[in-house]
């Protein structure tokens, strides 16, 4: 135990083997971490804040949403995809492989469900709004947040079969 951490303690920043190949690799993990956090975070308190049917709390949390989808999952899809493709060709993988065309499928299948729920939460915030105002939650909320949330299943799952493919690879990559 004293040796690990003797050479633990040795190593330097200037030591550490961090090429081109991990930087890609640590910012792809990174902004799928920031994905799938911002998206169950957003979930979560949409799902508790719709609950109260608090006028006030809802207008701020939507408010909130809308903002950290663009502050956060948006740059983090835009850097997973790009990152994506970087690591493919790092580790020559094939664009035409099994395991490319089932990830790329899936990807393209979020963003089917995302870029509805960005305008809807959009939509979920005006309303929110405009209910602050009239002490009445707009009934075209409450549909709203059904197709929003009928939406967000089954993205939200399809990111973790992104996770299971990209841990498993249980199909070919070449």
């Amino acid at each position: 135990m004293t040796r690990l951490l003797q050479d633990w303690a040795s190593i330097t920043p200037r030591r550490l083997p961090l090429d081109s190949y991990l930087i890609l690799k640590l910012v792809h993990i990174l902004c799928a971490v920031v994905v799938a956090g911002t998206g169950v975070g957003i979930a979560f308190f949409m799902f508790m804040v719709n609950r109260t049917r608090n006028i006030e709390a809802i207008a701020v949390t939507t408010r909130h949403v809308v903002l950290a989808d663009w502050l956060f999952t948006l740059p983090a899809v835009i850097l997973q995809f790009i990152t994506g493709l970087l690591l493919m060709l790092k580790l020559g993988y094939s664009f035409t492989s099994t395991w490319f065309l089932m990830v790329l499928t899936l990807f393209i299948f979020i963003g089917i469900c995302w870029i509805p729920v960005l305008f809807i939460q959009v939509r979920l915030r005006e309303l929110a709004a405009l209910s602050v105002n009239t002490g009445i939650l707009d009934a075209g909320f409450t549909q709203l947040m059904k197709l929003w949330t009928r939406l967000g299943i089954p993205a939200f799952s399809a990111i973790l079969i992104i996770f299971w493919l990209m841990v498993v690879k249980p199909l070919p990559v070449v």
